[in-house]
C-alpha cells in the first residue's frame, strides 16, 4: 500500500511540475518579448523581476512551464510601467528572471 501511494505522490508531482499557474492578462497579451538587438531604438522605462516556483513537492519543474510563467508575469508587470515590451536581462536561478522594460511603440 505505501508503494502505491509513493507512486502516486510521485506521478502527482511530475505531473503538476510541468503545469503553469500564472495567467497572461489581457493587457499583458500586448506585451511583446524581444531581444536586446530588437529594442535599440525603444525606450527603457524600467525593469522587473519575475518570481515562480521552481520546485513542487521537492521535485523540478519543467523549464518550458517556469520559462512560461516568468514570461508571462513579466509581461504583466511591464504594463504597470508603461512598457510594451520586455526583454530577459538575466538567466532562470532558482525561479527568478530580471527583465528589462521598454516602449516602443510611441503613445
Amino acid at each position: 500500500m505505501k508503494k502505491i501511494k509513493l507512486t502516486i505522490l510521485l506521478s502527482t508531482s511530475l505531473i503538476m511540475s510541468a503545469c503553469t499557474w500564472v495567467n497572461l492578462t489581457e493587457e499583458g497579451e500586448k506585451v511583446r518579448v524581444l531581444s536586446a538587438d530588437e529594442v535599440v531604438k525603444c525606450k527603457l522605462v524600467g525593469q522587473t523581476t519575475a518570481t515562480t516556483k521552481s520546485k513542487v513537492a521537492g521535485v523540478d519543474r519543467h523549464n518550458n512551464a517556469v520559462d512560461h510563467e516568468l514570461t508571462s508575469l513579466a509581461r504583466n508587470a511591464a504594463v504597470n510601467l508603461g512598457g510594451d515590451t520586455v526583454v530577459p536581462a538575466s538567466e532562470i536561478d532558482a525561479g527568478s528572471q530580471t527583465f528589462k522594460v521598454y516602449r516602443c511603440v510611441p503613445e
